[in-house]
């Protein structure tokens, strides 16, 4: 199974593109002039749409003139020098480096301009020097606290006059940039340097679009979400018609391409089984491959153990994860287990025993009064970023006409508590109904562990300590177990050596060439990414 879209090559997207009509939806907003940020979970496909966006841009670049630019901004996690504004010059230099190798790789040749050399770097020199500072910061996690000389980075209006000037020479409409992984989702100074930028970078020849976590967005001063981009939340529906019929049709697209026949056998004769494990993913598709890999056959007794294996304890992980990275914000992250586990879970089993026995509603749904303690949002935000709830709707009144907002705890959550979830599943998912959330006011008890806890994330002690984090092992990547297994074989045993280790080591795995080699060490490097991103 190929559970990232850093795994799947540009010619593969087409063979494993499942179109919903939410997928549609945003795609073709992503390759309009407005730019787009696009907000969703990790694993939900963000990446993949930003793809296909891209690939169905360079297909009419003939006759539409728009030129995408795709550029990820996943190794900011690795960037540790004593410059101020490191990201925002990093980012900068970056956007330029993807542009010369978009450019050259299309086909389009620009003639050398005072603007165009300054953005583009030499014509003549391999690296340019926006490429040789670039390099400087990304490998500043091996020197900590270096100085880097950012002299020669370009400002927003120099690059701008520089896209003037491409389209111009030519003949381009616009060029698109799609930024995936934005900023750093749990360091706030990025995300509004980001932001600046991205507000900053518009005109009727750029359009930038990205894409970013739910939850923690520090969006700065200037840049307004309502007027500066259009916000697309990337929440697949599981109530929708069409839900279970979409996430077969991946895993099927997934077992056709790797000739898996028995996956395919069984996803025939176990239709039910199926159903539970697509409710659990909550709409995202990772999390599905994931749990169907585990579950093998999707019998009956397989799914049943692989839910509550799952969803009580890897998903767990990985939220508990962020309070081990990130010391600041270990009393949210408790907090929001403790919440979730011995509060709403059995109060929304409670729920469903009652409805499933009378009038078949069930719920997945609560509501948070809009004037609970800020530590209790922000705790909820920390849930939402790592999948475990997601915002369904604001400004909702409950009882007595309070307003609130309403969220939804993941299915598989839910299921999880379920002594056989293969034969609960399917009633509770078809039962869900907001109508019966449960209500949590401003001041209530299980509030009261951090209602008085500082909300401030931009303390010291929630920053990386990268050190600690690249001296951990392999293991903890989300990596599938053959490639951890074969990193392993080759002594490739921690995050930092997985960075530090050239290309022609990973072609020491058994069975593994030239193509998969490469295949294999970008996959390595961006689940070292995503790691240390939270």
């Amino acid at each position: 199974m190929l559970y990232r879209t850093e795994d799947i090559a540009t010619e593969e997207l087409g063979q494993l593109f499942v179109e919903t009509q939410l997928d549609r939806r945003i795609i073709d907003s992503l390759k309009e002039r407005t730019p787009v940020v696009l907000v969703g979970s990790r694993g939900v496909g963000k990446s993949f749409l930003l793809r296909v966006a891209q690939a169905e841009l360079n297909a009419t670049i003939t006759t539409n003139r728009v030129l995408p630019v795709y550029v990820s901004f996943s190794r900011t996690s690795l960037i540790q020098t004593s410059d101020p504004l490191q990201f925002q010059h990093w980012m900068m230099a970056r956007m330029c480096h993807q542009l010369q190798r978009t450019l050259a790789k299309s086909g389009f040749v620009t003639q050398p301009t005072s603007v165009l050399s300054g953005v583009l770097g030499s014509f003549s020199s391999s690296p340019s020097k926006l490429e040789q500072i670039m390099s400087q910061y990304e490998e500043s996690w091996k020197t900590p606290g270096q100085q880097v000389d950012p002299t020669g980075i370009p400002d927003a209006d120099m690059f701008l006059d520089a896209i003037e000037e491409i389209c111009s020479q030519v003949s381009l409409s616009r060029i698109s940039f799609f930024v995936d992984e934005a900023a750093h989702v749990l360091v706030p100074a990025q995300q509004r340097q980001f932001f600046t930028l991205f507000r900053d970078l518009r005109s009727p020849r750029l359009t930038c679009n990205a894409a970013v976590y739910p939850g923690l967005t520090s969006f700065g001063d200037t840049f307004q979400p309502s007027h500066d981009a259009t916000m697309l939340a990337l929440d697949r529906d599981i109530l929708a018609p069409d839900y279970i019929e979409s996430m077969k049709e991946i895993v099927s697209k997934q077992a056709q391409k790797q000739d898996d026949t028995s996956l395919i056998r069984a996803l025939t004769a176990h239709g039910a089984s199926f159903s539970v494990l697509a409710y659990a993913a909550f709409g995202n598709p990772r999390t599905l491959l994931k749990t169907i890999a585990r579950a093998g056959k999707i019998g009956s007794s397989q799914v049943n153990e692989t839910v509550r294996e799952y969803f009580r304890t890897d998903i767990w992980s990985e939220h508990s994860k962020l309070a081990e990275t990130f010391a600041g914000y270990r009393r949210y992250v408790d907090w929001g287990r403790k919440f979730i586990e011995d509060t709403l879970l059995p109060e929304l089993k409670r729920k469903n025993d009652a409805g499933l026995s009378t009038d078949k509603s069930t719920s997945c749904y609560f509501w948070i009064h809009r004037d609970a303690p800020q530590s209790i949002k922000e705790a909820l935000r920390l849930l939402a970023y790592t999948g475990i709830v997601s915002e369904n709707s604001t400004g909702i009144r409950a009882t007595r006409a309070e307003i609130g907002t309403r969220y939804a705890v993941n299915l598989g959550c839910l299921l999880s508590v379920e002594a056989t979830p293969t034969t609960t599943g399917l009633p509770i998912a078809a039962g869900l109904t907001p109508k019966r959330m449960t209500e949590f006011g401003q001041n209530h008890a299980a509030f009261a562990d951090i209602a008085n806890v500082s909300a401030v994330l931009d303390s010291a002690d929630a920053r990386l300590l990268l050190a600690d984090q690249l001296a951990k092992s392999v293991t903890v990547l989300d990596l599938p177990k053959w490639q951890l297994d074969g990193l392993l074989k080759i002594g490739i045993s921690t995050l930092g050596e997985v960075l530090g280790t050239d290309e022609s080591t990973f072609k020491k795995i058994p069975m593994v060439g030239d193509i998969r080699a490469r295949r294999i060490m970008n996959a390595a490097h961006e689940a070292v990414f995503e790691y240390l991103s939270g």
